[in-house]
């Protein structure tokens, strides 16, 4: 394709682009609510997360955000639940539960967690600092 084309064509979609209308910076961003409770002393409440840039009342803005980006893969949702029909452990990890709701990666988020066995603990764990770490008393991450 000549240099002539190439810049054509980059034409063609940037007057396309240039009709769409533009969405508020909120609304492209990464941003989630984490609600904990029962997990103990200092982590229960409500905290919220903004990534990209990263902001917001979380206690570990810069940790949560990156244990979000290494747990994002492409096709995969980052909250998915433990997978019906998966042999678990029968673990207890304690009372604690969240729930995550918001935008993450440009879909919607609602997802809830436990610690009700070795496959919720897992799925808790790889979620840390985003979601408090059971074994430091007081602390989020």
């Amino acid at each position: 394709m000549s240099h002539f084309a190439v810049r054509g064509a980059l034409g063609a979609v940037a007057a396309v682009l240039g009709s769409v209308p533009a969405l508020p910076a909120a609304a492209m961003g990464d941003h989630l609510t984490v609600t904990v409770r029962h997990a103990g002393d200092g982590r229960d409440g409500t905290y919220e997360l903004s990534c990209h840039p990263g902001a917001g009342s979380h206690p570990d803005v810069a940790g949560a955000c990156r244990v979000l980006d290494r747990n994002t893969r492409w096709g995969r949702d980052t909250f998915a639940p433990v997978a019906p029909g998966t042999a678990c452990t029968m673990l207890y990890g304690g009372p604690a539960t969240a729930r995550v709701t918001g935008t993450w990666a440009g879909r919607p988020v609602d997802a809830t967690y436990d610690r009700s066995n070795g496959c919720e603990i897992g799925r808790w764990d790889r979620m840390v600092p985003l979601l408090p770490d059971p074994g430091t008393p007081g602390d989020l991450g």
